[in-house]
């Protein structure tokens, strides 16, 4: 049993998580407005580029399995930085690389490496502050993770045209480098627990515990299906802009960090929302903002109405995911770090094959169909999961 953690310790543990989680979303969201770009440079078609998303985010989910026992073995601090000098490294390989294969090969060990830091962070956090306190300190957690998505999507979207896309990836490697230098000198380690040996056999022990558990089991599922209804349409967003003649790279960059502040427009009233909503209608609610939001972006109006709407999927979102995030803490609490990864793999899966059943979607229904089938899934999503997690 630890000790009771002071404020200045939460805080400065919250501040250590908020640079590293920065650094990994910063990295992940900067690739989707240079679509177009890197189609253009690279010879390639802009659905095939898109899923330069899809190799991010799927070693990022594929990862987990094997980082949360690490985790919960080794110490969460020291996989956290490791993670991030690795992501460090692969992001300045991108910057150095001109071949799509290469780039596609640099992405894959970049979300490895960056699936070893919220997912982990997270779990810190259910470690050390407690439950009646969790979702709030979580939230304001998330103020960095949704800064990194805003601000890596709109970065790039915006300086792309003075340093080219190599550049954005310079920049990108350069901020990993920072959250890598954060977590090293700022974690206590001589507070942490000393590290154990990995056990494989009590890993898949630990997994199939968990599995065993119906609330966990509603958890997984949910975080999969949300994932697929919301981010599929992401890489493909800035095509459908540029196929309307709306613009280019800064245009989906301003439209997509609609959802980082829509984000942030959630962390700056969790509390409240909280407090008159309860869990059962945030969920429902949360269902019920993103099911709009997904049809209007379905209607294909301008970039300016896609910026909108993404606000308030961003929003709808977070009152979602946030709630699944807390949940997913307290499943098990011997082994949260196996937990919360086995919750990231479930999400990041999702987001992976969301961006192929999208392009597929919106290549055979077109733009409102596919949007319209996303916005019915998440509106059960939200529906189903407060009904079940309410009991």
């Amino acid at each position: 049993m630890t000790a009771a953690p002071t404020a200045f310790s939460t805080t400065r543990l919250i501040v250590i998580l908020a640079v590293a989680g920065f650094a990994s979303t910063f990295a992940g969201r900067a690739i989707e407005p240079l679509v177009g770009v890197l189609a253009r440079d690279l010879r390639s078609d802009p659905h095939t580029v898109a899923l330069l998303s899809t190799a991010f985010a799927l070693p990022y989910a594929l990862i987990q399995p094997i980082l949360g026992p690490v985790g919960d073995s080794l110490g969460k601090e020291r996989v956290i930085a490791v993670c991030l000098g690795i992501l460090t490294l692969a992001l300045a390989g991108c910057a150095l690389s001109a071949d799509l294969t290469v780039l596609f090969g640099l992405r894959v060990l970049a979300g490895a490496a960056a699936g070893g830091v919220i997912p982990l962070a997270l779990a810190l956090m259910g470690d050390r502050i407690p439950l009646e306190r969790r979702q709030v300190a979580i939230g304001r957690f998330l103020v960095a993770v949704i800064l990194g998505q805003l601000s890596g999507s709109t970065f790039a979207g915006l300086i792309e045209a003075d340093v080219g896309w190599k550049g954005v990836f310079a920049i990108t490697a350069a901020i990993a480098a920072l959250g890598c230098a954060a977590a090293i000198l700022g974690f206590e380690w001589a507070a942490g627990a000393a590290p154990k040996r990995f056990a494989l056999g009590e890993a898949v022990a630990r997994y199939r515990t968990i599995v065993a558990i119906p609330r966990a089991r509603v958890l997984f599922a949910a975080v999969f299906i949300e994932a697929i209804a919301v981010f599929g349409i992401f890489p493909h967003l800035a095509p459908l802009i540029e196929a309307r003649g709306e613009g280019g790279p800064r245009e989906a960059g301003l439209a997509l960090a609609g959802f980082a502040a829509g984000g942030l427009l959630y962390s700056a009233f969790v509390a409240l929302l909280l407090r008159f909503l309860g869990m059962r209608r945030m969920l429902v609610g949360g269902g019920a903002i993103c099911a709009g939001a997904l049809l209007v972006i379905g209607s294909a109006g301008s970039w300016q109405v896609d910026c909108a709407a993404l606000v308030a999927l961003g929003l709808g979102f977070y009152m979602l995911h946030n709630t699944f995030q807390v949940q997913v803490t307290e499943v098990a609490p011997t082994a949260r770090a196996s937990a919360v990864s086995l919750h990231a793999f479930s999400f990041f899966c999702g987001q992976a094959l969301g961006v192929a059943i999208l392009g597929a979607a919106l290549q055979g229904l077109g733009q409102f169909t596919a949007l319209a089938l996303c916005a019915l899934v998440i509106l059960g999503v939200g529906t189903l999961t407060g009904k079940l997690l309410s009991r």
